[in-house]
């Protein structure tokens, strides 16, 4: 329900209470018709509530069977199997314990920084937003695991991770690639205010008021275009370039 939705039937109720006080007084009012249809209108938002209650109920089941699918996937992994990074051995249970802590933190609100990126891109390409993004407080986001192999995913980010630290910067989340109707990578977004995206397999999100940029640009870069414009996504532009200088 919107808060204009919101707003419009607390004027209803407010306006019948009105109503029904000036029909003591003034002659020509019909004052049962001025209660059923207050009553009326009570009766619809209820019923919207309803409706609303339901649908997120409809939806609960399917992203509880995504979360399990994806778990089952990560824990079926053998670590042996797994390749050697830059710095050493992969540290498959950190991974395990941080992408756990990125599901229970995402289905609370969605970050306010993000970059979209895939495997696909250059290792150095990545490498590079993985480390930047990360020092600006901000989230990497990936669409899903390529050819559905989470061997293949934890491969790929063996060769892009260069500290622990980064694995909480990180997540794969195709619903925010719907909600911001991601075309190309790199993307950058930067948004006006936190929200929580929508459970459903397939539903899309409308975010808050954002800003986006895509292609083949820095993370400093995009941050510093968001602030320059003062933009919807100006202030957490300005707060992520303050944890890059921050962090050096």
């Amino acid at each position: 329900m919107t808060r204009k939705f919101l707003i419009t039937l607390a004027l209803i109720g407010g306006f019948a209470g009105v109503g029904a006080a000036l029909a003591q007084t003034v002659d020509g009012l019909d004052l049962d018709a001025i209660r059923a249809r207050a009553a009326a209108k009570s009766e619809d938002a209820a019923g919207l509530s309803a409706e609303v209650a339901r649908r997120m109920e409809e939806y609960r089941p399917d992203a509880q069977a995504l979360d399990a699918a994806a778990r089952k996937k990560v824990e079926a992994l053998d670590p042996a199997t797994l390749p050697k990074g830059p710095v050493g051995a992969f540290d498959f249970d950190e991974l395990i314990v941080a992408a756990s802590g990125n599901l229970k933190d995402n289905r609370g609100t969605a970050p306010q920084f993000m970059v979209f990126v895939s495997l696909s891109m250059p290792e150095d390409a990545l490498r590079q937003i993985i480390d930047q993004t990360s020092a600006a407080g901000g989230f990497v986001v990936f669409r899903g695991f390529p050819n559905n192999s989470a061997k293949q995913f934890v491969a790929g980010m063996s060769k892009v991770i260069t500290n622990d630290d980064q694995f909480s910067s990180i997540g794969v989340d195709p619903r925010l690639f719907r909600a911001f109707n991601v075309q190309a990578v790199p993307t950058y977004v930067a948004v006006a205010s936190d929200f929580t995206p929508c459970d459903g397999l397939s539903c899309i999100t409308t975010p808050p008021p954002f800003d986006s940029m895509s292609g083949n640009v820095t993370v400093r870069y995009a941050l510093e275009t968001f602030a320059d414009d003062n933009g919807p996504g100006a202030l957490i532009a300005r707060a992520a370039l303050a944890n890059m200088r921050g962090g050096g």
